[in-house]
């Protein structure tokens, strides 16, 4: 089982419009809702991928109802959420289907009390012992301590348990001297975290910082990975125009399936890069066109750095 954390969920609301234009009225030709938070596009990835799943973090309200009952309908994903006492947020996207642009508006987490805090500690601890890889990801809500994933990091390295965090500023710089096995930062993150703008070398320091591995997310660029065994940047054949909402958690379930099933480091990039391509051509995030991850993950650029 691969046990995902969302701390900060979210009901993903996803507006489709001929063409975006500000300051107008627009008429909407398709609306989806989809359980949302990074840990959980990456859970839903993950079951589509085949892997047995469960999914943590905080839920409530009535919006918190509607992301637990469109996980319910989910094959191979079990649904660990937490319930808190304020309501769960919503994501509105809003996709120009003239440009394929994206334009994004997250709403702020309900506020966790401490008691929602330490519930959820002992079910994350209970959860890791059956677990056989971890995922931290995205926002942490009001309440939560901002050295959270520090520590949730220590108890998965403490239970033996390999963990990816995926989460930027004060959270990440914390989360990283916590020792976890990977983390997945997009360039802005590794430059806020490291104070270096050239990718290469911020993606080293920041290994330096106490992350095993680093995979940098460089947009239509790929991956770009340090790992132990070597130095990598993994590319798609050419970049795709769509939707990229979710894209970095669709990595995130590739690298952490690939490691799951013992696959190299090479295998884990192409894997994490033909998903995230794919995802660009799905609908909405948390999943991926079929079609296109097999066609890019034939096609990947590999080279060493």
């Amino acid at each position: 089982m691969i046990l995902t954390v969302t701390l900060n969920t979210a009901l993903d609301v996803t507006h489709r419009v001929p063409k975006l234009i500000p300051h107008t009225s627009h008429r909407v030709t398709a609306v989806s809702e989809r359980p949302g938070g990074k840990g959980l596009n990456v859970a839903r990835v993950l079951a589509a991928l085949g892997h047995e799943v469960t999914a943590t973090g905080f839920a409530g309200g009535r919006t918190g109802a509607a992301v637990r009952e469109l996980l319910a309908g989910t094959p191979r994903l079990t649904d660990a959420l937490i319930p808190c006492a304020g309501t769960t947020r919503r994501t509105v996207a809003v996709v120009d289907e003239a440009s394929g642009d994206t334009t994004q508006f997250n709403e702020p987490g309900p506020p966790i009390g401490s008691a929602e805090w330490a519930a959820f500690l002992d079910r994350y601890g209970e959860l890791l012992a059956g677990a056989a890889a971890v995922a931290l990801c995205g926002s942490l809500p009001p309440g939560v301590p901002v050295g959270a994933y520090a520590v949730l990091v220590r108890a998965a390295r403490a239970a033996g348990v390999p963990v990816l965090l995926d989460t930027s500023g004060e959270a990440l710089r914390r989360g990283v001297a916590a020792r976890p096995e990977m983390i997945k930062p997009n360039a802005a993150e590794l430059a806020e975290l490291t104070g270096s703008r050239e990718p290469l070398q911020a993606t080293r320091d920041a290994r330096r910082r106490g992350a095993h591995a680093v995979v940098t997310s460089l947009g239509p660029g790929g991956l770009l990975a340090a790992t132990p065994q070597g130095t990598w940047q993994a590319a798609p054949p050419r970049a795709l125009k769509g939707n990229p909402t979710g894209a970095g958690d669709s990595a995130v379930a590739g690298l952490l399936s690939a490691l799951t099933e013992g696959l190299d480091w090479p295998a884990r990039l192409t894997r994490a890069v033909a998903l995230s391509a794919a995802t660009v051509h799905a609908p909405t995030a948390g999943d991926f066109d079929p079609r296109t991850y097999e066609e890019v993950r034939g096609s990947v650029k590999l080279t060493a750095r």
